[in-house]
């Protein structure tokens, strides 16, 4: 199956996967997608449990939530893992004030135009993964910002990235490159 990549301006997929509580729930509702007015979510798709750069900048994010909510954005991270491996790594120090959800598959995976991954051994875990991805959604459901990357130390500086939201969503912004050539 070949990746269709997501534009900017796009609605963001209905994607359901497993709350904290293991029941099935949507990943727009785990990140309050267009609930309120004025609501903006990010979405922060990490590798799993077996990254050790993904439980550090996860763990990194939680300074920045107080200043995203100021700028009325709701965070939610979400993975392939299963809640038992989402429980091992809060085992290994993840110890976030957002959402992490679980159960991405590799169809959702494809919606959302994210590299994949094969663990490269059963050490690592025991399904295909995504690469980290990072998505803002507008109140209205459309998908402003993205950065898709092939690799686990590919992602934005957090500092940087949430101060050029402030600046965007102070300024208003307009949504950029909403096709691809």
């Amino acid at each position: 199956m070949k990746n269709t990549k997501l534009l900017a301006g796009e609605k963001f997929p209905t994607i359901q996967i497993t709350d904290t509580n293991g029941n099935l729930a949507s990943l727009s509702d785990a990140a309050h997608l267009g609930e309120d007015k004025g609501k903006w979510s990010l979405v922060v798709v990490y590798r799993g449990y077996h990254c050790p750069i993904c439980l550090k900048y996860l763990n990194s994010l939680t300074e920045y939530t107080a200043k995203l909510k100021s700028l009325n954005i709701d965070v939610v991270a979400v993975s392939a893992d299963t809640p038992e491996q989402l429980d091992k790594m809060k085992d290994k120090g993840l110890d976030v004030n957002f959402p992490v959800v679980t159960g991405l598959t590799l169809t959702q995976m494809h919606a959302l135009g994210l590299y994949i991954s094969d663990p490269m051994s059963d050490s690592e875990t025991d399904h295909a993964f995504p690469e980290p991805g990072l998505f803002v959604v507008n109140p209205k459901g459309e998908t402003v910002m993205i950065e898709i990357a092939n690799a686990p130390f590919i992602r934005p500086d957090l500092e940087q990235f949430v101060s050029g939201l402030e600046f965007a969503l102070n300024k208003n912004y307009p949504v950029r490159g909403t096709h691809q050539n």
